[in-house]
């Protein structure tokens, strides 16, 4: 015959072991539950991401087309463009406008960016960068020629 005490320390046990397994398979459920939902969060992480960086490289300037030929398009200075948004040779010429004590004529800023200012067919092309960039609100230009950023 069966000890009693026995048989009720096996059930006693088993029914410990039940209520602990009852307690992992609630605990497994939930660790299941937060995994799924960490990955449904790196998924939306990653698609908002995504739909930023699209965002943000259709604020930049887009070539466009002339004469058949790709040309960056330069933004008109406004609230929130900043010079990063600029072609990065404009840039140049925008810091090297800075840089200069005071007023400067094309062919210092052609200096200061490394264009070879002898040759006036290599000077024009920076004069009509410095015009775009007046046109577009980035630098002013007195009537005698010379340029300065925008106070």
């Amino acid at each position: 015959m069966l000890d009693p005490e026995l048989l009720e320390r096996i059930t006693a046990r088993r029914a410990e072991l039940d209520e602990i397994e009852e307690q992992l398979a609630k605990q497994l459920a939930e660790v299941r539950a937060e995994r799924d939902e960490l990955a449904i969060a790196e998924h939306v992480l990653e698609r908002v991401s995504e739909q930023l960086a699209e965002e943000r490289a259709s604020s930049r300037p887009v070539p466009g087309q002339v004469g058949g030929r790709a040309v960056m398009l330069i933004p008109h200075r406004e609230p929130g463009v900043e010079e990063e948004s600029l072609p990065p040779d404009y840039q140049r010429i925008i810091t090297a406008v800075r840089q200069a004590a005071g007023l400067v004529m094309a062919r210092e800023v052609g200096e200061a960016v490394g264009v070879d200012v002898s040759v006036k067919s290599k000077l024009e092309p920076l004069r009509g960068k410095l015009v775009r960039l007046v046109d577009r609100g980035w630098l002013h230009k007195l009537p005698d020629g010379r340029f300065t950023t925008r106070l």
